[in-house]
């Protein structure tokens, strides 16, 4: 007997192309992406290439069959097979058919390291971009992903053999699951293994040895590994960056899981995470017991060496949470412009109305401080936009990664009881966003590497206020708001240690809302400029989302979202 008809319910938001409707996205590739750098160079290639990509992949990730395959990898979740059936030890991860999909379209489409394949002014944007548009719909894949792209510059500092024989696979655009090496497969996936028991973010403290075994060829010097790591990202990647102590001190090691001889070095994968949310990417416990490796970069230098690595990490971490902001921001606007109650829209209700046009000035500022700052690791960046992505990475890192975890709330309370089922994607996006926070650096570990670049180099603040400077004089406000973050500045480069340290998380916080409000001020629409300057510079909004001052321009604001 059927009782009631399904009415008043917003359809499923499929079919949609999902670049076309990020309005900031759209705009920030335009103004700053390859397309923009062709076409200042008047060479007629114009924005047509990078955009047509980009529109092929937002359609594609907001079809159906991607959004169920998003799905399936994280109810279908990765399963750790130590011995295969005669009882040899094996060491892999079986993913479901749906996660392999995901992660052949991302890498397929040059979202690990299409901007090392193709550099150029604004590549970094078009790939950040892409990153962007599958991290939307799918985060897990996202690490193996941005591990890839971020082993690149390290990479580059191994043995020429070994650059030769891994940079061009690395570079691929061929995604194979196989555990296997040589010619039979020509495309890899880098993961990495820093951190252990004891240490933590303290990698200084590690304990993990590494001898070396005079046995030296193409790939340079060849050591033996014994020890452990706690979490070990993505393992069933084709190689790793290793932190271990060599007979110099923390030194950086190329560990692949097949040998030249074709046989597999010993990486005993102890147990995959049970982890709170990132459900499709596998995190695991391994032990290294005379595991081959290959030293990268100086002995003693291993920090140095794999910063590189963890910096580019890091942007991506700030590029994941902001496409989790903008896919909290389309799910909760797509149901209250289809949804009714008390006799109106829910986006007519003045309330909501406020709330979800708060979520998308948020998602907006952490939309365009991340592009911004992808252009700034572009092969044209100058000595001065160096400088700025040193210190604006760690800012912005702290910062949008931060709000990424209260934005996916109120997001989701935006769709009632429906948004915290694990039948929409809201629910499984709350427990994602915590870990883009905690990955490559929780909030101290980012504050006081702010408080090391204000010690060790004065120049990328410098460059930071230059490129904040230039929105001076268009909002009274911003203004008064960039001379008290000058003084802050001032007072705690003054002070003793222990104070700074105190004062580190103030520091992070001031320094990126003057940047996320200067390129508002200077690149957004005046609505959302003075929406954002008035709530989160002069601070006449309440603590919640949805408590904007009176005589913003919600409309308009969510006009764009």
């Amino acid at each position: 007997m059927i009782t009631h008809e399904v009415e008043n319910q917003a359809p499923p938001r499929v079919g949609v192309d999902e670049f076309a409707a990020n309005v900031p996205l759209v705009e920030a590739v335009a103004r700053w992406g390859s397309g923009a750098a062709a076409g200042s160079r008047g060479d007629g290639n114009g924005p047509d290439d990078a955009a047509r990509v980009l529109h092929e992949i937002g359609e594609l990730v907001g079809s159906a069959a991607f959004q169920r395959d998003a799905e399936l990898a994280n109810t279908r979740t990765p399963e750790l097979r130590t011995h295969d059936r005669w009882g040899h030890r094996v060491d892999e991860v079986d993913y479901d058919d749906a996660y392999h999909r995901v992660i052949r379209s991302a890498v397929g489409r040059g979202a690990h390291t299409g901007a090392w394949a193709e550099p150029g002014p604004g590549a970094n944007v078009d790939r950040a971009a892409a990153f962007l548009l599958f991290a939307q719909v799918e985060p897990g894949h996202a690490c193996p992903v941005s591990m890839t792209h971020a082993a690149v510059p390290v990479l580059q500092q191994a043995a020429p053999g070994l650059i030769d024989d891994w940079m061009p696979r690395l570079l691929s655009r061929e995604y194979d699951p196989r555990l296997v090496g040589g010619p039979a497969k020509p495309s890899a996936l880098v993961g990495m293994a820093m951190t252990e028991k004891q240490g933590g973010s303290d990698v200084r403290a590690n304990t993990t040895r590494a001898e070396p075994t005079g046995d030296d060829g193409s790939w340079g010097a060849r050591y033996r590994l014994t020890g452990h790591k706690w979490f070990c990202s993505a393992p069933m990647s084709d190689a790793f960056l290793v932190l271990a102590q060599a007979p110099g001190g923390l030194s950086c090691f190329f560990v692949p899981r097949v040998l030249p001889d074709g046989s597999r070095t010993v990486f005993r994968i102890q147990r995959l995470k049970d982890k709170l949310g990132n459900r499709s990417n596998a995190s695991s416990e391994v032990e290294f017991d005379g595991t081959d490796g290959w030293l990268v970069g100086e002995e003693g230098r291993g920090v140095a060496t794999i910063v590189q690595m963890v910096t580019r990490t890091r942007l991506d971490c700030v590029l994941g949470t902001a496409a989790g902001m903008r896919q909290a921001v389309a799910e909760a606007a797509w149901h209250v412009r289809n949804r009714r109650a008390f006799g109106a829209l829910l986006v007519d209700q003045p309330a909501m109305t406020a709330v979800v046009a708060d979520l998308a000035l948020e998602s907006e500022a952490a939309t365009i401080t991340a592009m911004r700052l992808a252009r700034a690791y572009d092969d044209d960046a100058s000595d001065a936009d160096r400088a700025f992505r040193r210190l604006a990475t760690a800012v912005a890192k702290y910062w949008v990664c931060k709000r990424g975890p209260e934005h996916a709330y109120e997001a989701l309370e935006c769709l009632g009881g429906n948004g915290y089922t694990e039948g929409f994607p809201l629910a499984r996006r709350y427990r994602e966003q915590p870990l883009l926070a905690i990955w490559e650096g929780s909030g101290n570990v980012i504050a006081l590497d702010v408080l090391r670049v204000l010690a060790r180099e004065p120049d990328a603040f410098e460059a930071f206020f230059a490129v904040v400077g230039d929105a001076e004089g268009e909002h009274p406000a911003l203004d008064l708001e960039l001379a008290e973050a000058r003084s802050v500045v001032a007072e705690i480069g003054r002070a003793d240690a222990a104070t700074a340290a105190l004062r580190a998380r103030e520091l992070a916080e001031r320094l990126a809302l003057v940047l996320q409000a200067s390129l508002l001020v200077q690149h957004a629409p005046s609505a959302v400029a003075d929406a954002f300057v008035r709530s989160r510079i002069e601070g006449r909004a309440g603590s919640l989302y949805g408590s904007l001052p009176s005589g913003v321009d919600l409309a308009a604001i969510l006009a764009r979202a």
